[in-house]
């Protein structure tokens, strides 16, 4: 996590939103989901996850140096009005996410039941901040190295058979968002999942994002990143994803030796 002077898009920015960043003028754009902003000193806070060359050029960034882009806020804020009780399910780095779609919901007097989910313990984040905001709060992991063994999916349908909530929200990798939304649909619950896991550009211009919800194209950054989880076609967004994974090796192996030939 690292937190950035930023006075005009602490004021502005809400739950769901995100900011496109570049770490150096020769650097690419990545977008960021906004997990935290403090108005009064005008600081806006982003976690990420060191993956590449960007994230691994961000991650060497001490106090006082700056970027060369800070973008914000862009996209939909997460609709929270007038839920009164709801579960938020957040996955691995999603988590970011979805803490600050918690707080917003507790600010408003919402009742919060959390369920976080990881691959292992040295990987599980913001543990104690979900639960100081959470009625109940149930961590899994997928070796149960930490919290309950296995994935989300059944700590969430506890949930709902122990009584009636007015949404959910799931925020992490596609294939868990595609289960959470199995989960909830024989419930009729509404249920939002944030598709920022696909955005790359965060303009609408790169195309990348193009998602089918309710079998209408639609393009995460620009009309997103929540959509109604039971419209989401996952299967061919997952598709999608996968095709990109070679181009993204080859990105990622370029992009570290630049940079450690730039350390050097």
């Amino acid at each position: 996590m690292i937190e950035l002077e930023a006075p005009r898009i602490a004021q502005k920015a809400l739950a769901g939103q995100f900011i496109i960043l570049r770490v150096d003028e020769r650097g690419e754009r990545i977008p960021l989901t906004v997990a935290g902003t403090d108005v009064e000193r005008g600081t806006v806070a982003v976690i990420f996850q060191v993956v590449g060359g960007t994230t691994a050029k961000l991650n060497a960034k001490r106090e006082g140096e700056f970027l060369a882009d800070f973008v914000g806020p862009l996209g939909n804020p997460t609709e929270v009005e007038g839920v009164k009780r709801a579960i938020v399910v957040g996955g691995g780095v999603g988590c970011a996410i979805a803490l600050p779609v918690a707080k917003r919901l507790y600010a408003l007097g919402a009742e919060v039941h959390t369920v976080v989910g990881f691959r292992s313990r040295e990987l599980v984040i913001l543990e104690e901040e979900f639960r100081a905001l959470s009625s109940t709060l149930t961590l899994t992991t997928d070796d149960g190295s930490a919290g309950e063994k296995g994935n989300v999916c059944g700590p969430l349908k506890r949930l709902l058979d122990g009584g009636e909530y007015d949404a959910v929200y799931a925020i992490g990798p596609l294939l868990m968002m595609k289960y959470v939304a199995a989960t909830t649909r024989p419930y009729g619950v509404k249920t939002i999942a944030s598709m920022n896991p696909i955005m790359i550009d965060g303009t609408g211009m790169c195309g990348c994002c193009r998602v089918t919800v309710d079998g209408v194209t639609r393009f995460a950054c620009v009309d997103g990143p929540d959509f109604d989880a039971q419209k989401v076609d996952f299967d061919e967004a997952i598709l999608r994803n996968r095709s990109y994974l070679p181009a993204e090796q080859r990105a990622r192996e370029k992009s570290c030796r630049l940079f450690r030939k730039e350390e050097s």
